[in-house]
């Protein structure tokens, strides 16, 4: 089966729907959504009833920080623009859309893999996996050999050498890398919909398990109109900016 994996969405309908259908042309099967489905974007509403019925088909979804938040969980922690979005998402939710994030667990596994929104270690404290000191003790925590974590907004891939030891590797969009079973891996497969490595193209993974294999792919989007939307709901100026600059 090949399970496309997608994270960050922040409410961003056209990174969404445009890695949903680049997704289904590399033929994806299923999905696994990493959290921060809603936050920052201007369509929350609309990406929480894709992604409903993404979950109503098989599809792992999990809890992140701004789904948390969303809810009413503590965001003063957060930075202006975030925290303002959220206030604002509060807003736009429908009972049954606070439902079915409220519904959602922290972690999910399927067969050999992984899926949570932060660190494996202490989901709940939101902890990014930035380096690989991080990486390894994800990866431990998560006991299993193929780890999928989002949070980071960046694609990265770690994996463990023949001494335990854990190593960082870039991969190169589109190029299939194997995942050896004599290794643990961890991937970040990058933001969907807030993209912050500088190049403002959607992210995510796709993890083919008949050949056990990773691709990261970037899909380009209309941002531009997603950066309209940010403006006309009278979200933070910030945001639309970074969805523009790729930062």
């Amino acid at each position: 089966m090949k399970i496309a994996v997608l994270t960050d969405i922040h409410s961003n309908l056209e990174a969404l729907a445009a890695c949903l259908a680049h997704a289904r042309s590399q033929g994806a099967e299923q999905y696994a959504i990493l959290g921060d489905l809603v936050g920052y974007g201007a369509d929350p509403c609309a990406c929480l009833e894709v992604i409903a019925e993404l979950a109503r088909n098989g599809a792992w979804v999990v809890r992140g920080n701004h789904d948390e938040a969303a809810l009413g969980g503590l965001c003063e922690n957060m930075a202006f623009a975030a925290r303002d979005s959220i206030y604002w998402t509060r807003e736009q939710l429908k009972q049954h859309q606070r439902d079915f994030l409220r519904a959602l667990p922290l972690v999910a596994r399927n067969g050999n893999a992984f899926y949570v929104h932060a660190s494996a270690e202490t989901p709940e404290r939101w902890r990014y996996v930035t380096g690989v000191v991080e990486a390894a003790r994800c990866m431990e925590a998560s006991g299993l050999p193929l780890t999928f974590v989002g949070h980071v907004h960046h694609q990265s891939l770690y994996y463990t050498t023949g001494s335990g030891m854990a190593q960082a590797f870039t991969p190169v969009p589109g190029a299939a890398i194997p995942l050896s079973p004599r290794r643990r891996w961890l991937a970040i497969a990058g933001s969907v919909g807030q993209p912050r490595d500088g190049n403002p193209a959607a992210a995510y993974a796709l993890h083919d398990q008949q050949r056990d294999t990773l691709t990261f792919f970037r899909v380009p989007y209309d941002y531009q109109g997603a950066a309209r939307k940010i403006r006309a709901a009278g979200l933070p100026e910030r945001l639309a900016q970074r969805l523009e600059s790729g930062h």
